[in-house]
């Protein structure tokens, strides 16, 4: 199991799981160019199955079609988010279901609070992928529509109770670095370190 981080534009992240094994593979926020991914499948030979956006906003969804179009794969949203999306999604998932490609598993997180529908994506018990939802060193904005300053404390909360060695593969790179472990940010995350919803607002 393989999973490529891919810088689309100034600051998004795009994120490539591939299975070594069967050469499936998955795309999670594709962006507004997914030109550097469809390079990537092209030289590793992938078989894309799946786009998984974690959210609706059109800096991660943008290039669905285009993906879509060229390689008959199905598209991935939260059934919250699908709603917000243009393009017809294929599949929505709840929360902790599980889709595999080749031999690599993927859980569905519901983590609310960016938008009402944000997921993260865990990998293979080794990568969680966090969409706006968790950045290194900070978290996603919550004052935008749809976005909760409530729903996202007690998602960050939840997420703290996941595996510290987990790799953090954020949605943006804002931090320090493009990703750390999840235990680094338990530690180190001002927003993470938060022990009341008071204390979280007050972050500036």
């Amino acid at each position: 199991m393989t999973v490529e981080q891919i810088l689309v534009g100034r600051d998004n992240f795009s994120y490539l799981i591939y299975c070594k094994e069967t050469k499936q593979a998955a795309l999670v926020d594709p962006g507004s160019n997914a030109s550097k991914a469809m390079k990537c499948i092209g030289e590793l030979n992938l078989d894309l199955k799946y786009v998984i956006n974690t959210h609706h906003h059109h800096d991660h969804t943008g290039d669905n079609i285009r993906m879509k179009e060229a390689y008959d794969c199905k598209l991935i949203a939260s059934h919250i988010d699908s709603e917000k999306i243009p393009e017809d999604i294929d599949i929505t998932v709840a929360d902790q279901e599980i889709i595999k490609i080749g031999n690599v598993q993927m859980i569905f997180i519901h983590t609310p609070g960016h938008t009402s529908g944000s997921i993260c994506v865990v990998v293979d018990a080794s990568y969680l992928l966090t969409g706006d939802t968790l950045f290194i060193g900070d978290c996603g904005r919550t004052d935008l529509p749809d976005g909760s300053n409530k729903q996202m404390f007690t998602t960050l909360q939840m997420l703290k109770e996941l595996p510290d060695e987990l790799i953090v593969y954020p949605g943006h790179d804002y931090g320090k670095k493009p990703f750390d472990t999840l235990v680094n940010q338990k530690k180190t995350n001002k927003t993470m370190l938060a022990d009341s919803l008071d204390t979280f607002s007050a972050i500036p």
